[in-house]
């Protein structure tokens, strides 16, 4: 059975800047929860408490939108059932299953610590956020949710959704951003933990913000909270939480090329397994520097990177990806190679594979984008010699 919510009138309002975290309502939390007992959205990784299945979830839903990772969640979890199947798997695999989910660093973290956790622990979780924070890829908040989620662990989970609120219901008009304020947050969003059902709490929290209290035009009216939020009732909602205007994204500039052996098929390198994209396959090239021309560029990267040299054909195909801190216009040339094939100076995986297997191979989006263009423009280049 679930808690009864606390009795309160709508209209009945106070002024939380003054709350003390020690003293804070225990009305908050059970208007939350009574609100998520009734309209928590149904997602697939509520139905377990498995801390495998919590753990992906947690990591799927960092910086990416629940509708987008919900197939791919299933589709992984079908792949890789267990934590077990998962430390077994090759990383090719595991990058492959994350295909277009993005921010491929989360999917070697899950591969390195599946890995440790078979071998060190028997597959099993720490029951503790401050525990599971020491493990490579965990961070305050996915330390939290798991804890809190999968073990009941009293424990609030601070991410940007909860910031968002806690800054509202606070009227806070500081830059969030600022270690102090993220100190006072981490107070606020620890005093308002029920006694009990944290493990309900801090989802109530997550659906509260990605439904009703959302960065812009929140439902305020809909917020099974609002008696409790000070920007609500100063009509600053709008205003919260201060954050720095972002500039424009830097571009930066990138040569691909699309080489073909004899027997027609494409030349691909795997990336630094450190790194941007790092693991992932991509047609080979570099990043321009400074004024540099792209096909100076795609010259001499091929020459450092695999030690070859080419004839560029003319420009195939073209496409931007944005990134966290920039965005890459990217544009792939048709090549010949001069000589002998690739002989990397450095331990850079490389194969050639025909046209028809490259969707086996994980690729970049903008790379992905490349190579599914050139087989819409140009279908004769596909077309097994």
């Amino acid at each position: 059975m679930n808690p009864p919510a606390a009795s309160f009138t709508v209209h009945d309002v106070f002024d939380p800047s003054l709350l003390k975290p020690e003293d804070a309502d225990p009305a908050f939390g059970a208007a939350l929860l009574a609100w998520f007992d009734e309209r928590a959205a149904r997602m697939a990784w509520r139905e377990s408490r498995d801390p495998y299945r919590i753990w992906l979830s947690e990591i799927m839903l960092q910086q990416t939108r629940v509708a987008t990772v919900e197939p791919y969640y299933q589709r992984f979890l079908e792949r890789f059932p267990t934590i077990e199947a998962l430390a077994a798997a090759s990383l090719d695999d595991v990058l492959k299953c994350w295909e277009g989910l993005g921010y491929y660093s989360r999917a070697r973290n899950l591969h390195r610590l599946a890995k440790q956790l078979v071998a060190e622990r028997g597959g099993r979780f720490p029951e503790t956020a401050e525990a599971l924070e020491h493990l490579p890829g965990i961070g305050p908040y996915t330390a939290a949710a798991i804890a809190s989620i999968a073990f009941g662990e009293r424990v609030a989970a601070l991410d940007g959704n909860v910031i968002r609120i806690l800054t509202r219901l606070l009227d806070l008009d500081e830059e969030v951003l600022s270690q102090r304020v993220e100190n006072r947050l981490r107070e606020e969003a620890a005093a308002r933990l029920p006694a009990a059902r944290a493990g309900d709490y801090n989802p109530a929290l997550m659906d509260l913000g990605r439904t009703i209290c959302v960065p812009r035009r929140p439902g305020c009216s809909r917020c099974p909270v609002r008696r409790f939020c000070l920007a609500q009732q100063r009509g600053t909602t709008h205003l919260r939480p201060v954050k720095k205007r972002k500039g424009p994204l830097p571009v930066a500039r990138a040569a691909a090329a699309v080489i073909r052996d004899a027997a027609g098929r494409v030349l691909l390198v795997q990336r630094p397994m450190e790194g941007l994209l790092g693991g992932l396959w991509a047609l080979p090239g570099g990043a321009c520097i400074a004024e540099e021309s792209y096909a100076d560029c795609l010259r001499r990267n091929l020459r450092e990177g695999l030690n070859i040299e080419i004839d560029i054909a003319g420009e195939m195909a073209a496409a931007t990806q944005d990134f966290t801190h920039f965005r890459l216009r990217l544009r792939a040339f048709a090549c010949e190679l001069i000589g002998s094939g690739p002989q990397p100076r450095k331990k850079t995986r490389f194969v050639w594979v025909s046209p028809r297997k490259l969707g086996k191979y994980s690729l970049g989006k903008a790379d992905r984008e490349i190579i599914a263009s050139l087989d819409q423009w140009q279908p004769r280049l596909f077309e097994e010699p």
